[in-house]
């Protein structure tokens, strides 16, 4: 199965590289590609200690996003794109021959990952739900924190705007925090991932207060 695995990310490479899209647009390729592999990691570990398909699951993260080759622009394409994703997979699992319900489960979970929905028959279960997990517990994680604060301008920000800029994102992240995920692993990865990104904003918003005036000590 490692080997239907390597081909899997050999024809993401392969989508990626033919992309006109991503040809014009390099870091998003090497961005979406990033992502895909470590969505794959979170999903593979999810399954491995849920005792699902851990193979399965991890052609399912790899291609999940597959559909950015075509070039997401708009709001519409963004809604759409998992479903577009399992369109573009379908064909190259028909010919892994995987079991007809592994293939399904696959094209289930890659499909209804952005909003639940598909566009072919089937039912969610904790696998395919779990493609979308892994999806959001890598928007929390430690790249990401880094990359919201950049693309957000957080340094060209006065400090008033970051200060508030801070307390939104904690106010918004203690809301997610106690979210339920499919499975138990997921639902503790995410919380740990929360966590961390809560604690790093205190000390930030401890530090930018410190940041205002030298206070001589009592």
């Amino acid at each position: 199965m490692e080997g239907i695995i390597k081909r899997a990310e050999e024809f993401l490479h392969h989508k990626f590289n033919d992309s006109s899209y991503f040809r014009e647009h390099p870091g998003e390729k090497a961005y979406r590609l990033e992502h895909s592999i470590r969505v794959a990691n979170i999903g593979a570990a999810i399954a491995r200690q849920e005792g699902m398909d851990t193979e399965a699951m991890a052609i399912a993260c790899l291609l999940h996003d597959v559909s950015y080759c075509r070039g997401i622009t708009a709001v519409e394409d963004w809604k759409e794109h998992g479903r577009e994703a399992a369109r573009i997979a379908r064909p190259f699992l028909e010919s892994l021959h995987l079991p007809e319900h592994t293939a399904e489960q696959i094209m289930y979970g890659i499909a209804a990952h952005v909003d639940g929905k598909t566009d072919f028959a089937g039912e969610p279960t904790a696998f395919t739900e779990t493609v979308c997990d892994a999806d959001n517990i890598d928007r929390y994680d430690v790249y990401r924190l880094f990359e919201n604060l950049s693309n957000n301008g957080f340094m060209e920000m006065t400090l008033d705007e970051k200060e508030k800029y801070v307390v939104q994102l904690s106010d918004k992240l203690s809301c997610y925090r106690d979210e339920e995920l499919a499975t138990e692993t997921a639902t503790l990865m995410w919380r740990e991932k929360i966590n961390f990104q809560l604690t790093f904003f205190e000390h930030m918003e401890r530090q930018l207060k410190d940041s205002r005036s030298y206070c001589l000590p009592e």
